[in-house]
Formats: C-alpha cells, sequence, structure tokens
C-alpha cells in the first residue's frame, strides 16, 4: 500500500534514507541533517510536479517513493526502503513497493511513461527494475559526491509494463 507522505513522516524518512547503504545507492550521499531534509519537505510540498508517498509492507511503514518531473504523462520516480526494519523481509518488501510503485505511476498519477536513474554498478537494483519490464535508454557520467560515476536511466511505459 501507497499513501502520501505526512509531516510526522519526516523523522522516520530521514533515518531511512540516511542509512549506509540507501546512501551508497544514491546520487546523493552525504549524511542528511534536519534542516536539508526539511528543506527538501517544504519544496516538495510546494511542487506540483512531485509526490512523496510512504510505503506499507504488512500494515507497516516500510519504505519512501518519489514521483518527480511529472509533465504531460511522463515523470521520473524513487525510491528506498527501510533497511534495518525490513531485516528477513527485505526482499518482499523490494518486490511490493516496485509492484505498488509502477501501478500507482499508471493508474493513479496517469502516466504513460516512468524513467528511474540508477548507478550503473548498482547490479541489484537494475536486474529488478528489468524484470518489472523497465530498459535502459541511456546513460551518462554525473558527479556523484565529487566522483565520477555512470548512471543509468531505465524507462517503462504503460503499454510495455509486465
Amino acid at each position: 500500500m501507497l499513501r502520501d507522505a505526512e509531516e510526522r513522516d519526516l523523522a522516520t524518512m530521514r533515518r531511512w534514507r540516511n542509512h549506509p547503504q540507501v546512501r551508497a545507492a544514491s546520487l546523493t550521499t552525504h549524511e542528511i541533517g534536519e534542516s536539508e531534509h526539511e528543506r527538501w519537505w517544504a519544496a516538495m510540498c510546494d511542487d506540483p510536479t512531485t509526490r512523496v508517498l510512504v510505503y506499507h509492507h504488512d500494515d507497516t511503514a516500510a519504505g519512501v517513493v518519489t514521483f518527480f518531473g511529472l509533465d504531460s504523462g511522463s515523470g521520473y520516480w524513487g525510491f528506498y526502503l527501510d533497511i534495518d526494519g525490513l531485516s528477513e523481509k527485505l526482499l518482499a518488501a523490494w518486490f511490493g513497493l516496485e509492484r505498488e510503485a509502477i501501478g500507482h505511476a499508471f493508474g493513479p498519477l496517469g502516466l504513460t511513461t516512468l524513467r528511474g536513474e540508477v548507478l550503473a554498478d548498482n547490479e541489484a537494483v537494475m536486474r529488478l527494475h528489468h524484470r518489472f519490464g523497465f530498459v535502459e535508454v541511456g546513460r551518462r557520467r554525473q558527479a556523484v559526491e565529487g566522483v565520477r560515476r555512470e548512471v543509468v536511466t531505465i524507462q517503462l511505459t504503460r503499454k510495455d509494463q509486465a
């Protein structure tokens, strides 16, 4: 299940986002402080092209899905999970989150094209996205916290979804 994120979720979302494994797989790898997180939240709330949702697994808040750049039927998404809280349920939650996010993108959001960006060396996430029908549509080199990394753009269209 996905629900709109609320201000009461901020501390939990920041804790999940600051987990070392989540940071290592992100385009922003530094630890996010409270004031930086609050500025991000304020910007998200004021941006009509963005949606921040909390994913529930087994009736427990377990992850965050962000849709952004929503425009004319297309948009981008990203996600992270509660690595420590899920432990042995992590893989099932990961699959569940991907399924729910895709359903939300092509259902309530009405998108025809969903894109994401993944660090090229994050093979596990690339495999998961491919399993759900995403295809690679581009690559670029980008500075990630001062280090040049390869970033892969992936895409899924409504007509090609699994």
